[in-house]
């Protein structure tokens, strides 16, 4: 191939690649269900499935996803952002019901976010787990949090506002503002004093 027709086909390849990022942005900022902020920045390979109606996504000003985050909405499902969230690299967003973040709160790369459970039966022999039923509760998370790399939060969980955790926990029970959750098997918890 001559230096000509691979000169062509990398201007087509960022032509094409330019057009679906665009196509993704239009998903978000011309869509009835979603309504967003001035200055929301949303980098490339992103990915969204939502729903066809019946959510409702808000997004602050200044909110910023980084490559590679995900989200994911159920019919009847609320996401609530507030203004300057910053999610890294890699971070996934499950909403069947609610989840609600508050102003300035910073994930690191690759957190994710789960308001939902399946579905189990441990009431016979085998526990059973159902691929298509959840159980299902909100998630609320304050503000100026910031929420380590690889952090799992599950439903149910309210976390309060000016809480650290750490790098790689699995928070599956509520946390009380101004509190520092280190990675541990435990949760180890520093309520600074109060």
């Amino acid at each position: 191939m001559s230096n000509f027709a691979k000169g062509l086909l990398y201007k087509f390849m960022l032509k094409a690649k330019f057009l679906f990022e665009q196509r993704k942005l239009d998903i978000i900022f011309h869509n009835p269900n979603v309504t967003a902020a001035e200055n929301v920045k949303i980098e490339e390979y992103a990915s969204f499935n939502f729903p066809k109606d019946n959510y409702s996504i808000k997004l602050g000003t200044g909110v910023h996803f980084k490559k590679y985050c995900h989200i994911l909405l159920f019919p009847n499902a609320r996401l609530t952002i507030g203004p300057n969230v910053f999610f890294n690299n890699y971070c996934s967003i499950n909403c069947l019901e609610s989840i609600n973040i508050g102003d300035g709160t910073m994930f690191g790369e690759g957190v994710k976010l789960y308001d939902h459970n399946h579905l189990i039966d441990n009431t016979g022999e085998n526990i059973i787990t159902a691929a298509d039923k959840f159980t299902t509760a909100a998630i609320t998370i304050g503000k100026n949090c910031w929420i380590g790399s690889n952090v799992t939060i599950l439903k149910g969980v309210s976390i309060g506002d000016n809480v650290v955790i750490g790098a790689n926990c699995l928070i599956y029970k509520s946390i009380g503002s101004n509190t520092i959750v280190k990675s541990r098997e435990e949760y180890i918890i520093e309520n600074n004093g109060h």
